[in-house]
């Protein structure tokens, strides 16, 4: 048996009923996106079964992109889950029959607290449709399952219409990389957008500094000592003068007297720095254009050194928020 005629066939069902539903959503879609962005609250998108699955993730996609939204359970709801429907949300419904009882009974609620109901719906002839004051048309001709029964093309039509409602709802309001960081502090944007250099960067006695007429001993001595992959040169007061990487080290054992080299002759004069004030995204740009994995830290125009940072030490807070 070729299975993988079997995996075309469900990418060309879906895909089609994709095309299919796009066209339906031209007369609705637009509507629905001016009711949303007019919300002085939530959204609550509820559904039941595998709509309920993909209302999920609906309603997670819209909350994390700047529209506030929960999921509701449409079963849990007729026992006191609405509860949280309040003044200024908007209920979006999910339900490939359109005809859902646990939706149908919800609406006597809902149209006491004159709340707007928004249908993602697989028939419109049904009298909870009608009912509603937007619906999005996401009927598919057929599922791509094999017995045409298993809900498939209907789901991802569904799912589709809810990345299609954030991403507009976004773009209305301009919607930017910090706004998404500032909701997923744990996750890498966060770290990238949210944190700065002086939150990561080591200082103290993690510090490596070695004065510019320091030896060949000395300066593999501190280097080594916190084990950041370099040592900075510093002035006495402080100044940054230069870094002595592990490369420069490398390209220093070339040379027959490399024992009696001192730090300033081997050390990279005026090493690009960047300031305690900058994000880590900022940090990240310039190791990445230099092609570099420290990255000192400085105060002012003189040029204090204050720390160092390492592209590791980014990228090892990134993984443990994702986690």
């Amino acid at each position: 048996m070729n299975y993988y005629a079997t995996a075309q066939q469900v990418f060309g069902d879906e895909i089609a009923s994709l095309n299919a539903v796009l066209g339906q959503l031209a007369d609705s879609f637009d509507q629905v996106v001016k009711l949303l962005l007019t919300l002085q609250g939530k959204v609550v998108v509820t559904g039941l079964g595998k709509s309920g699955l993909v209302g999920g993730k609906i309603a997670a996609t819209l909350a994390s992109t700047g529209t506030p939204a929960i999921f509701m359970n449409a079963a849990e709801a007729l026992h006191g889950d609405l509860g949280y429907v309040a003044e200024g949300d908007a209920v979006l419904m999910l339900s490939n029959s359109g005809s859902t009882v646990e939706l149908v009974k919800m609406l006597p609620t809902l149209e006491r607290m004159k709340t707007p109901i928004i249908g993602i719906f697989g028939r419109l002839d049904t009298p909870l449709a009608r009912r509603c004051h937007s619906v999005l048309n996401a009927t598919v001709e057929k599922e791509a399952c094999p017995l045409n029964l298993a809900p498939m093309s209907s789901t991802t039509c569904a799912l589709v219409i809810g990345d299609a409602l954030a991403a507009a709802l976004m773009k209305a309001r301009q919607f930017r990389p910090d706004d998404f960081a500032l909701r997923h502090p744990g996750g890498a944007l966060g770290v990238r957008l949210l944190l700065k250099v002086r939150d990561l960067m080591h200082t103290g006695k993690e510090l490596p500094t070695i004065a510019p007429n320091a030896g060949f001993r000395e300066v593999i001595a501190e280097s080594t000592r916190p084990n950041l992959g370099a040592a900075c040169v510093v002035d006495g007061n402080g100044v940054l003068l230069g870094i002595v990487t592990d490369g420069d080290v490398r390209r220093s054992l070339l040379k027959e007297s490399f024992l009696e080299c001192r730090a300033d002759e081997i050390m990279t004069r005026d090493p690009v720095a960047i300031q305690v004030d900058a994000s880590i995204n900022e940090a990240l740009e310039i190791m990445e254009e230099r092609k570099i994995y420290v990255l000192p830290v400085v105060d002012g125009p003189e040029r204090k050194l204050l720390g160092l940072l390492r592209m590791h030490d980014v990228f090892a807070d990134s993984n443990q928020g994702a986690r």
